[in-house]
């Protein structure tokens, strides 16, 4: 088995334990180094070139979206990547920050309330080459992009979530409507809502909002969440 290779950069201390020792108890990946600083960070990318490297957005001395344009800057390659991908971590989901990431190059974004085996998700994505984007901020990058803006294209034209035209997308819709408890249960993913938030807000058991989860998976020919949330944008679903 091939492992991926990680770092981590965050500052919490017990945020930075917490995902550390997680990872280390998966035989998928190689943890390879922490640091709690921003200059820390990028000295240890630069040294321990790991596949992927999660960075908090919020580092003292040198904030995360720094590191990622100054690194990028520094090794970018002939086809526009670099070896090392960087996985942005952060509990503000504001459209400046997002589309500040993004620019500075981060190849994935995730909030940090993020599940362990939807973080784990987003390593592997994130090490195919390919964007791993939580639902409560594709929402962000969806909207600036269809205002064309080339920062969100750039974004979404390399994300496997999104593979499907907008004709695919209403056929798909036509073919497997979804009912008006379904489209309710779609905005809350699209929302960013967990299971247990979902049921709260409609006054249903979790156990019912999996069903309608997994429901609205196989009508929108979804593999996860975050896909349904992108195609459920982009097709108008939901707004």
């Amino acid at each position: 088995m091939i492992k991926i290779r990680v770092v981590l950069i965050e500052d919490h201390d017990l945020t930075r334990v917490g995902i550390r020792t997680a990872l280390q108890q998966r035989s998928e990946i190689e943890f390879v180094g922490e640091a709690a600083t921003g200059t820390e960070g990028l000295k240890l990318i630069e040294t321990a070139k790991p596949d992927v490297a999660i960075v908090d957005i919020g580092l003292p001395d040198m904030d995360g979206i720094e590191l990622t344009r100054t690194f990028k800057n520094a090794h970018i390659t002939e086809t526009g990547e670099t070896a090392t991908k960087i996985l942005m971590l952060t509990l503000q989901d504001r459209e400046d920050l997002v589309l500040a990431a993004f620019a500075a190059g981060a190849d994935s974004y995730c909030m940090k309330n993020i599940s362990f085996d939807h973080l784990l998700e987003a390593l592997k994505v994130t090490n195919q080459g390919n964007a791993w984007i939580d639902p409560a901020i594709a929402r962000i990058v969806l909207k600036r992009n269809q205002a064309t803006a080339p920062v969100a294209a750039a974004v979404l034209s390399k994300t496997v979530a999104i593979s499907a035209s907008e004709p695919e997308y209403s056929q798909l819709i036509e073919a497997y409507p979804l009912t008006e408890r379904e489209l309710e249960v779609l905005q809350l993913i699209v929302d960013g809502c967990s299971n247990a938030a979902i049921a709260e807000k409609l006054y249903i058991t979790v156990g019912t909002v999996k069903t309608h989860v997994r429901n609205i998976l196989n009508k929108l020919c979804a593999d996860d969440r975050t896909q349904a949330a992108v195609r459920a944008l982009r097709s108008g679903l939901v707004g």
